[in-house]
């Protein structure tokens, strides 16, 4: 895919969802961080359906530390790896109160010395809560962007290399929520909907998905 290309993608992406936002359910960056930190191997959905009992109970960092791991793993038990998750969480909202008195830090280091928090996960939080203009790959963005011929590579940092250098600047704040949400609803793994695709014409994938 050219430079052209490329830019009439973005624009078209732009045009139909012009503020693009994360289908995870929050209130406040803390919220924020322990749902990325939960959503790894898991639906959006199924993690809004376990988070919003436990935001009621558990909004704060504070309040989540008195909740304790237990409880915190009752309330996750739907959820993929939730043993896992419940110890990564509780032990990042520990760091969080004694490193940086329960506010999620802005920097990319400060943010991967957390547990549960790899490069992913503190891109989607520079990007969402301090408006960086990152780009988390995702198996959705992996896909659609070797599908497409948006930005071909191996592995999830050649991707997100290429993007980064290929995304026009203007729409490099929201590329992430564009490819993520067109990858999870439109370019779907199985069965593209290619005759719904804003941007089909402008697709390298040569077996186009025809209409049921």
């Amino acid at each position: 895919m050219n430079s052209a290309k490329r830019a009439e993608l973005f624009a078209r992406l732009a045009a139909a969802d012009p503020e693009p936002a994360t289908e995870l359910s929050y209130a406040t960056p803390y919220q924020l961080l322990v749902a990325v930190i939960l959503s790894a191997q898991a639906t959006d959905k199924g993690v809004n359906r376990a988070t919003g009992p436990l935001f009621k109970e558990a909004p704060t960092p504070e309040a989540m530390v008195a909740l304790g791991e237990e409880k915190l793993a009752a309330h996750i038990q739907s959820i993929g790896l939730y043993r896992t998750k419940a110890m990564n969480v509780m032990g990042m909202t520990r760091l969080l109160l004694e490193r940086h008195g329960g506010e999620v830090p802005g920097e990319r280091t400060a943010l991967e010395t957390l547990p549960g928090v790899g490069r992913k996960t503190a891109n989607i939080i520079l990007n969402v809560v301090f408006g960086e203009p990152t780009i988390a790959v995702d198996t959705h963005i992996f896909r659609l962007a070797n599908r497409t011929g948006l930005a071909p590579g191996k592995n999830v940092e050649a991707v997100e290399a290429k993007l980064l250098k290929v995304v026009p600047d203007q729409f490099r704040r929201h590329a992430h929520h564009w490819l993520i949400l067109h990858g999870r609803h439109v370019c779907k793994a199985r069965k593209p909907q290619c005759w719904r695709c804003l941007i089909t014409d402008l697709c390298d994938c040569k077996d186009k998905t025809p209409p049921p």
